[in-house]
């Protein structure tokens, strides 16, 4: 059993102020800040650039960043880096834009993976990442506690699932003043991206009683918490407990992995950039039900841990509870229920069951799987 987590980490409104402390203690003096244009747009990292203007600490603002991270972004972000010269890197938004900080990072360290395609699967970098201090934005990738990263191949159509315990971001913040302005789609989204991570790190091959208890509260967090943060988007309470139920998994996933939810995910992004979120949103129920006779006993923990009172119910029947609990999660926050209402066709499913079989994540779902498998839950999503 392996455990790998941020050096230091900050939870809490207002929690971006001891940024400037950290830094002093660390020594740094120049700041290279990746994020994208949004986040800009709407004042969120000028959450954290007014404490570096107010001590004064030097910075350049990179935000040439898409939803599904390319190539090119952290090629882009690379050169901006040296063309600018700091001393740290400091992210702020949601999954995309802390991938892209992490390969940066990992790239200024360990120069033989320039190419990035190399560092795709679990890449044999020699040296720490560049140090990365990261804001989440969102309550979904917990690309801020993670040891992964994924980056799109726009040439080949794929997603690059990186796995590097050498990328992890030497700080992580989840300060929820930053994520009151996400509007509902993106916190419905982020939200069962996060429930996705608790689940599948829950029944995944390689769970174990440390991962078991994180993803059982980060299930009960988030279940607690995403419909009023998404129908109520400035409750601080339901943001906090957001914040916190995504870290939670990602504390655990990171280190057990996932399954065939992230594998049938990847390719509907690299392939139709459909957000990554939404997409496994739109799986989870289906691949819970694929999975179901390999982890019934978990199931009923997941019910429980979503509010379903399973007594009187005997494995199955509080199996499939857990099922309705998800569905009837995704229904109330919005989100689609079938393929084809975000544009996928039948004849799209063939070419995403190929690339789903070969992804890494495929490996650690609980259930054996073949692509003919894969390509029938497809069908029965579409």
């Amino acid at each position: 059993m392996r455990m790998i987590l941020n050096e230091t980490s900050y939870f809490g409104a207002g929690c971006r102020r001891e940024l400037v402390g950290e830094i002093a203690r660390r020594g740094y003096k120049r700041v290279f800040v990746v994020t994208d244009k949004d986040l800009v747009k709407f004042g969120v990292v000028k959450f954290v650039t007014d404490e570096l203007d107010k001590a004064s600490v030097d910075y350049t603002v990179f935000d040439d960043i898409k939803a599904n991270p390319t190539i090119k972004n952290v090629q882009d972000g690379l050169s901006a880096f040296n063309s600018f010269g700091a001393d740290v890197i400091v992210a702020i938004g949601g999954g995309s834009v802390i991938d892209t900080a992490k390969a940066v990072g990992i790239i200024l360290t360990n120069p033989d993976f320039a190419d990035v395609k190399s560092l795709e699967g679990v890449a044999d970098t020699k040296n720490k990442s560049f140090p990365v201090i990261a804001f989440a934005t969102t309550s979904g990738t917990a690309a801020e506690v993670t040891i992964n990263y994924v980056i799109t191949d726009e040439d080949a159509g794929r997603k690059l699932v990186c796995v590097d315990p050498n990328d992890i971001p030497l700080i992580a913040f989840n300060d929820a003043d930053m994520m009151m302005s996400m509007p509902k789609g993106l916190t419905a989204a982020t939200g069962m991206d996060a429930l996705t991570h608790a689940i599948e790190g829950y029944i995944t091959k390689g769970a174990h009683a440390m991962s078991d208890l994180l993803c059982w509260n980060s299930i009960k967090m988030i279940a607690d918490n995403l419909a009023n943060a998404v129908e109520d988007g400035k409750s601080a309470e339901a943001r906090e407990g957001m914040a916190m139920g995504s870290y939670v998994a990602g504390m655990a996933f990171s280190n057990v992995g996932l399954g065939i939810v992230h594998s049938m995910a990847h390719p509907l992004g690299a392939r139709f950039d459909i957000a990554h979120g939404v997409a496994n949103a739109l799986l989870l129920p289906f691949v819970m039900e694929y999975n179901k006779d390999y982890a019934k006993a978990k199931y009923a923990d997941i019910a429980r841990a979503m509010g379903v009172d399973v007594r009187g119910l005997n494995e199955d029947q509080a199996a499939d509870s857990a099922i309705e609990a998800v569905k009837a999660l995704s229904k109330r926050i919005g989100i689609p229920q079938r393929l084809t209402e975000i544009g996928i066709k039948e004849t799209d499913l063939e070419m995403l069951a190929k690339d789903a079989i070969i992804d890494p994540c495929t490996g650690g779902n609980p259930a054996p799987v073949t692509e003919q498998d894969i390509l029938a839950i497809y069908k029965k999503a579409l």
